[in-house]
């Protein structure tokens, strides 16, 4: 039987053309806003926290602009007002209706900054409602409860954010994306190969750095989600000063890289230790150079690494279904877990 969850990823490719349709024309209005503030704030929770970690590094890297991840509860507990003037505020929630997002969003505006929902919702969520910009993404409707379309929309969503503010790329690479996409659905890589090798161990550490970072992090949400895998999502910068003794032949390594760019060579490094200690280690993109140096590999998108990320998950989404079949879990629906989910 085809999960819901396998059919959504399916869907991607579609879910992004129609995405950067909707919102590439809306580039002036991005800019406007852009003009008024200096750096940025990113709202968000769980998936949408990790599609806000590229987020950040798109800004900083190519858009000249700091940018930093929020903490809800200032808002929302400890009640505190922060003099956020000159700030974008950019808040992140697939349905739109998550309280503490929109509550925070809300905050962020008193305290006098411009703000930016980027959501799934449609136009009348409560998040939409509450930004001065609604960069609304056109997933269409999500019925498994691991996020894959409504996270790789995101990251477009994303994209186009960073070239409204002025980040030095090619917007034509934006073309690619959704094709980039469905060769990876068709060829993912060694899918099968690492399922086995997942499924017998108790946890796995999930690395990359830099714009691939979000993916990691993502990564092993997912495998923690939708696997209940005890994978940790960890720069390998914070992996190596540390956390890398828990690598170990029952503790395999998943490490991501895009195929270009100032990270990799640190990440081709990083598997060779890991293999020289005896444990397995799975490279999602970085390339036949990671791959080489690697266990198994899965495939990676022929995208600048600017982009990367938008390609990178989707193997990673591959092997989460197909591992959690294997593990006899259902993925479309993991004890514990709701679609919208509301913190305080």
């Amino acid at each position: 039987m085809t999960t819901n969850m396998r059919r959504e990823i399916a869907e991607q490719p579609a879910a992004l053309r129609d995405t950067l349709s909707a919102l590439l024309p809306r580039i002036d209005e991005i800019k406007a806003l852009g003009d008024q503030t200096r750096q940025l704030l990113f709202i968000a929770r769980g998936t949408s926290d990790n599609a806000a970690v590229y987020g950040r590094y798109l800004a900083e890297v190519h858009a000249g602009r700091l940018a930093t991840l929020a903490s809800p509860s200032v808002a929302t507990t400890y009640k505190r007002k922060i003099d956020l003037d000159g700030v974008l505020a950019v808040a992140l929630s697939q349905s739109g209706r998550t309280e503490e997002i929109v509550e925070t969003l809300t905050w962020a505006k008193d305290c006098g900054a411009r703000t930016v929902a980027i959501t799934n919702g449609g136009e009348d969520a409560p998040l939409a409602q509450a930004a001065d910009l609604a960069l609304v993404t056109r997933a269409g409707a999500e019925l498994a409860v691991p996020a894959t379309k409504t996270y790789t929309t995101q990251l477009a969503a994303l994209a186009v954010l960073g070239l409204g503010l002025g980040a030095d790329v090619d917007r034509a690479d934006l073309d690619r994306v959704p094709d980039e996409v469905e060769k990876l659905i068709a060829a993912p890589g060694d899918v099968d190969a690492i399922a086995e090798g997942l499924s017998g161990v108790p946890g796995v550490v999930v690395s990359g750095r830099g714009m691939a970072f979000s993916t990691a992090l993502e990564l092993a949400l997912k495998l923690k989600e939708a696997c209940y895998l005890h994978a940790m999502g960890l720069s390998y910068a914070d992996l190596l000063h540390g956390p890398i003794a828990v690598v170990d032949e029952d503790t395999p390594a998943i490490l991501v890289a895009a195929g270009e760019g100032p990270t990799l060579p640190g990440t081709i490094a990083l598997a060779e230790r890991v293999r020289g200690a005896g444990a397995a280690a799975y490279a999602v993109g970085g390339g036949t150079e990671l791959a080489a140096a690697s266990t198994n590999a899965l495939a990676g998108p022929d995208l600048p690494e600017w982009l990367a990320p938008l390609g990178l998950i989707v193997p990673g989404q591959l092997l989460t279904e197909a591992l959690a079949r294997r593990l006899g879990i259902d993925p479309d629906a993991p004890r514990g877990l709701n679609k919208v989910t509301q913190t305080d």
